[in-house]
């Protein structure tokens, strides 16, 4: 834990690094665009009406915000179900299946399936698993109400085909008895699944013997047992498994293995590599996480933008006279439009920056949500990034810009003379 905590602190320190050191390029850039109008005095400008300045922060703050966790939501999802598969492996269904949970494949399949060239072996035989998938329900330990849990057949030797899943608390299950073991986030998040627990699945009843460690990926949350005692508890024939997940002596056996099994004229199978599979698995949620959250924004950045324009509107209004005198000084517009889009941007990025900041402690926060292809519960951690984090600012500098570019054009097109009588 303290190496986590540790870690996240330093990946918050590079995150504010690179915001300021962009920040810093930005202002860099802009400000000899500016012309001969001093920088100082766009702050004495900004510090003079601090309150409107304020409220505008805060709305591009907060619009930031939710667009940077809704897109780390989605990102999260993704990387969890993409960890789930491994380039090493391939997964084996039914032609035609979308999904393990539409998946058919008899044992002759599988005994066909194991003598398929590209298949890796050690003193067992082929590293093949051949699995039976259900969904559970179990209540939440938050709510005690039930959500879909998938629970997963699996052969004894499926650790040495999911080499990135360990044993962390107890031991496997002994195949043949009605054992099970359990992803850390499921232990988390449903009640009765804590080592030692006997818990009811489809009136058969079984023990916890043991916590696995699925490195973050959807495994973490699902429930392992010998796929035959499942197979049992679930009333299903015997001879018949969703899927089959094969370990292939390098990625690169990957097409000579798939061509062997898909021109058998005795299978009826699809083969793809493990790794596409669950990052095919996570687009529809992806996709309605990105877009829900898209509009979410927009409809925030509108209202941020008015706030922008309010701000800038009411500069142009109280520095009539001082933008008068610089023209009549030898200032140009270019140099005034410029001025008031530096202002802006100065305060949008100041919005940005804090709204990146204030979202930061999401990242690694684990919740959980129901995956539509398989219909079970999956937890997943938001996952921010720094290029996460350099699209929110970038999305508050736009904001500024909508905000700033019409009313700096008013400032720059006010009638000089005119002006300079009021005075």
């Amino acid at each position: 834990m303290p190496q986590k905590l540790i870690g996240g602190f330093f990946v918050t320190l590079a995150a504010i690094a690179v915001l300021l050191i962009a920040g810093g390029i930005i202002a860099g850039l802009l400000a000899p665009l500016i012309g001969n109008v001093p920088v100082s005095y766009n702050f004495r400008s900004i510090r003079s009406r601090w309150t409107s300045t304020i409220v505008a922060i805060l709305g591009i703050a907060g619009t930031v915000g939710v667009f940077v966790a809704m897109l780390s939501l989605a990102r999260g999802f993704k990387a969890t179900l993409v960890a789930s598969g491994s380039p090493g492996n391939a997964l084996v269904l039914r032609a035609g299946s979308p999904s393990e949970m539409m998946g058919g494949v008899t044992l002759d399949s599988v005994k066909i399936v194991q003598d398929a060239p590209g298949i890796a072996r050690d003193a067992e035989g082929p590293l093949v698993t051949q699995e039976v998938v259900g969904v559970i329900p179990f209540p939440l330990i938050t709510t005690g109400t039930d959500a879909n849990v998938q629970v997963r057949g699996v052969s004894p030797n499926v650790l040495r085909i999911r080499t990135f899943v360990k044993m962390q608390e107890g031991r496997m299950f002994q195949p043949g008895l009605t054992e099970i073991v359990v992803g850390k986030n499921a232990v988390k998040t449903y009640s009765g699944l804590k080592l030692g627990d006997t818990v009811n699945i489809a009136g058969g009843t079984f023990k916890v013997v043991g916590v696995f460690d699925a490195g973050g990926s959807s495994f973490d949350s699902e429930v392992w047992c010998d796929s035959k005692i499942l197979n049992d508890a679930l009333k299903r024939p015997d001879n018949l498994f969703q899927s089959i997940t094969v370990h292939l002596t390098s990625p690169a056996a990957f097409q000579q293995f798939k061509d062997s099994v898909v021109t058998d004229p005795r299978l009826n199978l699809d083969v793809t590599r493990e790794i596409d599979y669950y990052a095919k698995q996570s687009t529809t949620m992806t996709t309605l996480i990105t877009v829900l959250g898209g509009l979410v924004a927009v409809i925030m950045a509108v209202g941020a933008v008015f706030g922008a324009l309010n701000t800038m509107y009411s500069a142009v209004a109280e520095r009539g006279r001082e933008i008068a005198t610089m023209r009549a000084l030898g200032f140009t517009s270019w140099n005034v439009v410029l001025s008031f889009l530096f202002e802006a941007l100065l305060i949008s990025f100041v919005g940005g920056l804090i709204g990146c900041l204030v979202v930061l402690p999401l990242n690694g926060l684990t919740t959980s949500t129901m995956n539509f292809q398989t219909f079970s519960n999956i937890a997943f951690a938001f996952k921010i990034t720094l290029n996460l984090l350099l699209l929110g600012v970038l999305f508050a500098l736009v904001m500024g810009i909508l905000g700033g570019v019409f009313p700096a054009i008013r400032a720059a097109r006010r009638p000089v003379a005119q002006a300079l009588r009021e005075l």
